[in-house]
């Protein structure tokens, strides 16, 4: 099963998936406990069959968020961690342009590998190198607002 389809974009949530989406995530968030590895859930079939399944707690997290997205009105897509991805693929999901891409990989910021002349990404390798300009981002910035709070740069009134 190929999860990222190169033609097919992700579904932009209508009106009526959105208040759903806003209510199932509530439902689901208030639901969560914690302390268990796996999470339990009831369903109704069309005939009004009830059954009960029990699912791992991290893809019952993962449930939530992708309705959390979609109360926003955002179109989700799920990306195995080890899928290989296009130049195309990455740079979308890095939100750059592919050039850009192609520089990072060039300067080998990004691990990758070539299949003929195509560059090939692992998804986890993308989402390390983009954990890592988060970290280091925030931590910038943590740093800027000690020095403007340090330098008496910013006034609360």
């Amino acid at each position: 099963m190929t999860v990222i389809d190169r033609q097919k974009k992700p579904p932009i949530p209508s009106q009526r998936d959105i208040e759903v989406s806003t209510e199932s995530s509530r439902v689901l968030a208030s639901s969560l406990n914690s302390r268990n590895a796996t999470q339990k859930i009831k369903i109704e079939s069309e005939n009004g069959e009830e059954k009960t399944l029990s699912i791992p707690s991290v893809a019952y997290e993962l449930l939530i968020e992708i309705l959390a997205q979609m109360s926003q009105g955002n179109a989700v897509t799920l990306v195995p961690v080890r899928a290989e991805l296009s130049t195309q693929q990455a740079a979308n999901l890095l939100n750059v342009s592919r050039p850009h891409l192609i520089k990072l990989l060039d300067r080998n910021e990004i691990s990758h590998r070539k299949v003929g002349k195509h560059r090939r990404i692992l998804a986890k390798d993308l989402y390390s190198y983009k954990d890592d300009i988060d970290r280091k981002r925030s931590q910038s910035l943590d740093e800027l607002t000690a020095l403007t709070e340090e330098l008496g740069l910013y006034e609360d009134d």
